[in-house]
């Protein structure tokens, strides 16, 4: 959740608002609290839509199919007001995740639940076509989790079964993937309950497997396989669960069981009123416990004001809400930083000042006393030894100093880390934070103040969605590092079957990465996956390898943490198994060195991360000798993974900084898109803007480019680094080009190999 903008309203039909709980083109849905206490999660139509006559029938519509539903399963409405100026809706608040959610960072639920899952959602269905409607968009993004059950949500697109869909001929309407073939053919207006009913054999086949049945990728494709080709249902080993999931996928719509039917026919317990979330797995469970807690500790907020774009810091009720929004219910007092240093960066400790007396700073919001402080200490290093390389410049327009905030990767603590960079008007970009939960958590902070955030180590697929896109990705995602994993296992004359071993120990990070490789190999190769899932703090696994190896895998991936790689590499090594194994790079760590002992010789990792003394002799890698040699005299040590890439993003900002001011000064003349040497040792094509527009941020007094043109500038630019070639896409920013680099463990220690491989074609 996110916390409230300025222009937001602070009521709507008799609720406070509270918070943003998501936005889309269409409109905003808002948390609220009613005089009573009751929280609702409350849908407002923006005014443009407002004022279409269609749209607001299909509103009237979604308002009226919701209230016609009548099952404690069905998130039920609770207000509505489809005639005003501004339509709104207002359903019962849920604080669970959706099911997408919980699979993505938990991984397939076990067959109970999925069983109890598949009951209480048939009994929703139940309801839906017994008020003569149609949901035609049941997936797992509109099924939330609570601890006795499910909840179905979201009938923006139901309609009476005999109804005549509002939408042009041929449209497809539903979600590919989850839609059922007389929906992908176009044939929306004609699709009854029965589509509900394949919609749902989808969804569980998701929940018990971790991917769609029918695939994903393009959406011409996936229409298509739903259509003709059979779903996939490797992974779903329990015999009457896979018969009746085949049966609601069947072709046929008429082959397919009622609603009604499932409920009769999956003889799981269901969770009786008041029962806790024993249905679900531990970590889900936690996962809801979560969310719940933060919903409890919110009728303790004051009354909400919205707060200007210039107020100078949130007052103390108002930063302890937004800690609440990041997920964790921590009172939050007036603490400090841990780690909070301005410095001028000259080499030899000068002031630093330049000519024009302009100096600027490099934000590095990092981890440097958590789980991933050797990351984000390395990063910290190569930030610093680009604003030297700056400011060792004589004819520099203007001189870097760099502040250091650390957040201990403690989420909550990355929210304020946010919001003191984000106050600082010197303050030009930051690089970081350096997890993923930390990165997550900062986002809106940095959205909201429009502030450049590049971070080099937050590999997640997705993030929360943005309004100002002023975040880059600045590395590999998870799904992104699947692609070479594949290549180097697979694309080779004696593998055909990969074994994807995916611990939970490692977090949404290890189910992404393991998730990823597992959906890429059928796309990649002719190979197949046989993947397996544990559950976090599995002592023993030498039953999962040996499931592995039973199954023909001739291949082995381990997506987890060090410790968890470890005790692979020992179960592992207890085998005859002699093919080529592999763990995501998150296990490159000494522990896993020092714990698998001799068991870790020969195990690779692909790595997002270059290693800079490997290449600094290297032809065609400028600049790699000379940071070795820079990072050795201040440091006193050879650099170490993720600090090259620091080096290179606080390369690029400094060299599109330069641009703009150079432009500004010019008089608005532009760069000529030729390639020119940068302030850090690297190359730019300098395809910056040629200058600011009052939308993109105008410069302050002193010269100071506005945020939202440097952002807009790193979002044009070309830039190699020593570590890859920097480039962003214009749709999510991130990065393109995805390199990897290759590692193997031999003789106790992680030998660089070099750029991971890429296929001939």
């Amino acid at each position: 959740m996110d916390a409230l903008r300025p222009g937001d309203p602070a009521r709507i039909g008799g609720h406070r608002l509270l918070g943003r709980l998501g936005a889309g083109g269409m409109g905003v849905v808002y948390l609220g609290r009613t005089e009573a206490g009751a929280l609702a999660a409350i849908k407002v139509i923006l005014p443009e839509y407002a004022g279409d006559e269609d749209f607001r029938t299909r509103f009237r519509r979604e308002t009226e199919a919701a209230r016609q539903v009548d099952s404690p399963w069905a998130v039920p409405v609770t207000g509505a007001d489809t005639e005003s100026e501004t339509p709104w809706l207002a359903t019962e608040f849920v604080p669970g995740p959706t099911l997408s959610e919980v699979v993505a960072r938990c991984g397939p639920l076990p067959t109970r639940s999925v069983h109890v899952l598949g009951r209480l959602l048939s009994r929703a269905l139940t309801a839906v076509h017994g008020a003569g409607l149609v949901h035609r968009d049941v997936k797992p993004g509109n099924v939330l989790l609570t601890a006795d059950g499910p909840r179905l949500i979201d009938f923006g697109i139901a309609r009476a079964a005999e109804a005549t869909a509002l939408t042009a001929t041929g449209l497809v309407v539903g979600t590919p993937g989850f839609l059922p073939p007389e929906q992908a053919t176009g044939a929306g207006a004609g699709a009854g309950p029965e589509g509900d009913v394949f919609s749902l054999g989808c969804l569980l086949a998701y929940a018990a497997t971790g991917r769609p049945p029918f695939g994903s990728g393009a959406v011409d494709a996936l229409l298509y396989r739903t259509v003709h080709d059979e779903p996939d249902l490797a992974g779903v080993d329990d015999p009457a669960l896979r018969a009746l999931l085949g049966e609601c996928l069947a072709k046929d719509p008429a082959a397919r069981p009622a609603a009604a039917d499932l409920d009769t026919r999956i003889a799981e317990d269901v969770p009786g009123d008041g029962a806790s979330a024993d249905w679900l797995p531990e970590d889900v469970a936690r996962m809801i416990a979560e969310r719940s807690a933060a919903m409890l500790a919110l009728p303790d907020i004051e009354a909400t004001v919205n707060t200007s774009a210039t107020t100078p810091a949130p007052a103390p009720a108002r930063r302890r809400f937004l800690a609440l929004a990041a997920g964790g219910a921590v009172a939050l007092g007036a603490g400090t930083f841990a780690a909070v240093q301005l410095i001028g960066d000259e080499p030899d400790g000068r002031s630093g000042a330049s000519p024009a007396g302009r100096r600027w700073v490099i934000g590095v919001h990092a981890d440097l006393t958590g789980a991933q402080k050797a990351a984000g200490r390395a990063q910290e290093r190569g930030v610093r030894l680009a604003v030297d390389r700056f400011n060792s410049l004589t004819d520099k327009p203007f001189t870097l100093a760099v502040k250091v905030l650390d957040d201990g990767g403690d989420p909550a603590r990355s929210v304020r880390v946010a919001e003191e960079f984000a106050r600082d008007r010197d303050v030009l970009a930051v690089i970081g934070p350096t997890g993923d939960a930390a990165t997550g958590a900062a986002l809106p902070a940095y959205d909201e103040a429009v502030l450049p955030l590049l971070t080099v180590s937050s590999l997640q697929i997705s993030y929360p969605a943005r309004v100002n896109a002023a975040f880059f990705q600045a590395s590999p995602s998870y799904a992104a590092l699947s692609m070479p994993i594949v290549n180097r296992l697979l694309l080779r004359p004696d593998v055909e079957r990969l074994g994807v071993l995916i611990d939970r120990s490692g977090g949404q990070a290890a189910y992404q990465a393991g998730y990823a490789t597992n959906l890429m190999t059928p796309s990649l190769t002719t190979g197949t996956t046989h993947p397996r899932v544990v559950p976090a703090g599995t002592s023993d696994l030498g039953p999962v390898i040996a499931d592995l190896l039973g199954h023909r895998s001739d291949a082995l991936f381990y997506a987890g943490d060090a410790a968890g790689g470890a005790r692979a590499a020992r179960a592992l090594a207890a085998t005859p198994f002699k093919g080529p194994s592999m763990a995501q790079h998150t296990v490159m760590r000494p522990e896993f060195l020092e714990r698998a002992g001799e068991t870790a010789e020969g195990w690779e990792f692909i790595a997002p991360f270059t290693d800079a003394g490997g290449v600094s002799d290297e032809p065609g890698v400028p600049g790699a000798a000379d940071f070795v040699t820079a990072h050795r005299k201040r440091f006193g040590a050879a650099p170490a993974a993720w600090s090259a890439e620091a080096y290179d993003v606080t390369g690029l900002v400094a060299q599109e900084v330069a641009a703009l001011v150079g432009s500004a000064t010019k008089g608005g003349a532009g760069p000529t898109g030729s390639p020119t040497a940068t302030p850090s040792g690297g190359t730019s094509s300098g395809s910056t803007p040629s200058g600011d527009t009052p939308s993109a941020g105008t410069p302050s007094a002193d010269g100071r480019p506005g945020r939202a043109a440097l952002v807009a500038a790193i979002a044009a630019s070309r830039y190699e680094g020593i570590s890859r070639t920097y480039a962003f896409d214009e749709e999510r920013q991130q990065l393109v080009g995805q390199e990897a680099h290759l590692y193997r463990a031999e003789g106790g220690r992680y030998r660089y190999l070099g750029p991971a491989p890429k296929p001939k074609s």
